[in-house]
Protein backbone atom coordinates (compact mmCIF):
# COMPACT_ATOMS: atom_id res chain seq x y z
CA UNK A 1 0.00 0.00 0.00
CA UNK A 2 2.78 2.43 0.93
CA UNK A 3 4.53 1.77 -2.40
CA UNK A 4 1.34 2.66 -4.29
CA UNK A 5 0.81 5.89 -2.38
CA UNK A 6 4.41 6.97 -2.81
CA UNK A 7 4.45 6.07 -6.50
CA UNK A 8 1.15 7.91 -6.93
CA UNK A 9 2.75 10.99 -5.38
CA UNK A 10 5.76 10.69 -7.71
CA UNK A 11 3.49 10.35 -10.74
CA UNK A 12 1.45 13.36 -9.59
CA UNK A 13 4.70 15.31 -9.20
CA UNK A 14 5.79 14.36 -12.72
CA UNK A 15 2.41 15.43 -14.10
CA UNK A 16 2.65 18.74 -12.24
CA UNK A 17 6.13 19.35 -13.67
CA UNK A 18 4.86 18.49 -17.17
CA UNK A 19 1.95 20.89 -16.76
CA UNK A 20 4.33 23.62 -15.58
CA UNK A 21 6.51 23.02 -18.64
CA UNK A 22 3.55 23.26 -21.00
CA UNK A 23 2.11 26.37 -19.32
CA UNK A 24 5.41 28.25 -19.28
CA UNK A 25 6.15 27.33 -22.91
CA UNK A 26 2.66 28.42 -23.94
CA UNK A 27 3.04 31.70 -22.07
CA UNK A 28 6.47 32.50 -23.56
CA UNK A 29 5.48 31.58 -27.11
CA UNK A 30 2.17 33.38 -26.84
CA UNK A 31 3.75 36.60 -25.56
CA UNK A 32 6.50 36.54 -28.19
CA UNK A 33 3.98 36.01 -30.99
CA UNK A 34 1.85 38.93 -29.84
CA UNK A 35 -0.84 36.71 -28.38
CA UNK A 36 -2.48 36.77 -25.01
CA UNK A 37 -0.66 36.13 -21.79
CA UNK A 38 -2.46 34.39 -19.00
CA UNK A 39 -1.55 36.17 -15.76
CA UNK A 40 -2.30 33.16 -13.56
CA UNK A 41 0.38 30.96 -15.18
CA UNK A 42 3.24 32.45 -13.14
CA UNK A 43 1.19 32.14 -9.98
CA UNK A 44 0.23 28.52 -10.63
CA UNK A 45 3.87 27.73 -11.39
CA UNK A 46 5.00 29.32 -8.12
CA UNK A 47 2.49 27.29 -6.12
CA UNK A 48 3.11 24.06 -8.04
CA UNK A 49 6.88 23.83 -7.59
CA UNK A 50 6.81 23.24 -3.81
CA UNK A 51 3.92 20.81 -4.24
CA UNK A 52 5.90 18.80 -6.79
CA UNK A 53 8.95 18.85 -4.51
CA UNK A 54 7.00 17.67 -1.48
CA UNK A 55 5.36 14.88 -3.50
CA UNK A 56 8.69 13.66 -4.89
CA UNK A 57 10.66 13.72 -1.61
CA UNK A 58 9.05 10.61 -0.04
CA UNK A 59 9.62 8.65 -3.28
CA UNK A 60 13.30 9.58 -3.34
CA UNK A 61 13.71 8.72 0.34
CA UNK A 62 11.90 5.40 -0.14
CA UNK A 63 14.20 4.45 -3.01
CA UNK A 64 17.38 5.59 -1.22
CA UNK A 65 17.96 8.14 -3.96
CA UNK A 66 18.16 11.11 -1.63
CA UNK A 67 21.35 12.97 -0.78
CA UNK A 68 23.80 10.69 1.03
CA UNK A 69 27.43 10.79 1.94
CA UNK A 70 28.93 8.11 -0.30
CA UNK A 71 32.27 8.70 1.36
CA UNK A 72 30.93 7.10 4.53
CA UNK A 73 29.57 4.17 2.58
CA UNK A 74 32.99 3.56 1.02
CA UNK A 75 34.80 3.70 4.37
CA UNK A 76 32.39 1.88 6.72
CA UNK A 77 31.53 -1.78 6.91
CA UNK A 78 28.05 -2.91 5.85
CA UNK A 79 27.08 -3.38 9.50
CA UNK A 80 28.32 0.09 10.49
CA UNK A 81 26.57 1.63 7.48
CA UNK A 82 23.26 0.02 8.52
CA UNK A 83 23.71 1.60 11.96
CA UNK A 84 24.39 4.99 10.34
CA UNK A 85 21.30 4.54 8.13
CA UNK A 86 19.18 3.70 11.17
CA UNK A 87 20.51 6.75 13.03
CA UNK A 88 19.77 8.94 10.01
CA UNK A 89 16.26 7.46 9.80
CA UNK A 90 15.67 8.18 13.51
CA UNK A 91 16.85 11.78 13.14
CA UNK A 92 14.81 12.14 9.95
CA UNK A 93 11.73 10.78 11.70
CA UNK A 94 12.02 13.32 14.52
CA UNK A 95 12.54 16.20 12.07
CA UNK A 96 9.65 15.09 9.84
CA UNK A 97 7.30 14.77 12.81
CA UNK A 98 8.27 18.22 14.10
CA UNK A 99 7.69 19.79 10.68
CA UNK A 100 4.36 17.94 10.38
CA UNK A 101 3.24 19.16 13.77
CA UNK A 102 4.17 22.78 13.06
CA UNK A 103 2.68 22.72 9.57
CA UNK A 104 -0.62 21.37 10.88
CA UNK A 105 -0.62 24.19 13.45
CA UNK A 106 0.02 26.72 10.66
CA UNK A 107 -2.88 25.26 8.66
CA UNK A 108 -5.20 25.43 11.67
CA UNK A 109 -4.15 29.02 12.39
CA UNK A 110 -4.70 29.99 8.75
CA UNK A 111 -8.16 28.39 8.80
CA UNK A 112 -9.01 30.18 12.05
CA UNK A 113 -7.84 33.55 10.74
CA UNK A 114 -9.62 33.00 7.46
CA UNK A 115 -6.73 34.30 5.37
CA UNK A 116 -7.22 34.47 1.63
CA UNK A 117 -4.67 34.71 -1.18
CA UNK A 118 -5.67 37.65 -3.37
CA UNK A 119 -3.69 37.62 -6.59
CA UNK A 120 -4.75 36.47 -10.05
CA UNK A 121 -6.27 33.49 -8.29
CA UNK A 122 -8.28 33.82 -5.10
CA UNK A 123 -8.37 30.93 -2.63
CA UNK A 124 -8.01 30.21 1.11
CA UNK A 125 -4.44 30.67 2.30
CA UNK A 126 -4.36 27.35 4.16
CA UNK A 127 -4.44 25.47 0.83
CA UNK A 128 -0.83 26.55 0.31
CA UNK A 129 0.29 24.72 3.44
CA UNK A 130 -1.48 21.36 2.95
CA UNK A 131 1.34 19.73 0.92
CA UNK A 132 3.80 20.22 3.81
CA UNK A 133 2.27 17.78 6.33
CA UNK A 134 1.41 15.38 3.50
CA UNK A 135 4.99 15.24 2.20
CA UNK A 136 6.67 15.21 5.59
CA UNK A 137 4.09 12.76 6.95
CA UNK A 138 4.90 10.32 4.17
CA UNK A 139 8.61 10.84 4.77
CA UNK A 140 8.03 10.09 8.48
CA UNK A 141 6.37 6.80 7.51
CA UNK A 142 9.33 5.97 5.27
CA UNK A 143 11.73 6.78 8.12
CA UNK A 144 9.85 4.36 10.40
CA UNK A 145 10.16 1.75 7.67
CA UNK A 146 13.88 2.45 7.34
CA UNK A 147 14.31 2.07 11.10
CA UNK A 148 12.82 -1.41 10.77
CA UNK A 149 14.75 -2.36 7.61
CA UNK A 150 17.39 0.13 6.41
CA UNK A 151 18.25 -1.98 3.34
CA UNK A 152 14.74 -2.00 1.86
CA UNK A 153 13.87 0.19 -1.11
CA UNK A 154 11.48 0.21 -4.02
CA UNK A 155 12.27 -1.60 -7.24
CA UNK A 156 13.28 0.61 -10.17
CA UNK A 157 10.11 -0.28 -12.09
CA UNK A 158 7.01 1.03 -10.23
CA UNK A 159 4.91 -1.76 -11.73
CA UNK A 160 7.09 -4.32 -9.89
CA UNK A 161 6.16 -2.77 -6.55
CA UNK A 162 2.44 -2.76 -7.33
CA UNK A 163 2.55 -6.35 -8.60
CA UNK A 164 4.52 -7.47 -5.55
CA UNK A 165 1.97 -6.27 -3.00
Amino acid sequence: MLARVIHGCAVASALIMGAILLMVCFDVISRNMGGMSLPWIVEVTEYSLPVATLLTAPWLLYRNEHVRLDLLQAKLSAHAMRRVDRLAAAIGLVICLIICWYSVRVILDAVQVGGVVLKSLVFPEWWLFVPVPVGFGLMAVVCVRKLQNPDAHLPVNPLDAVAGE
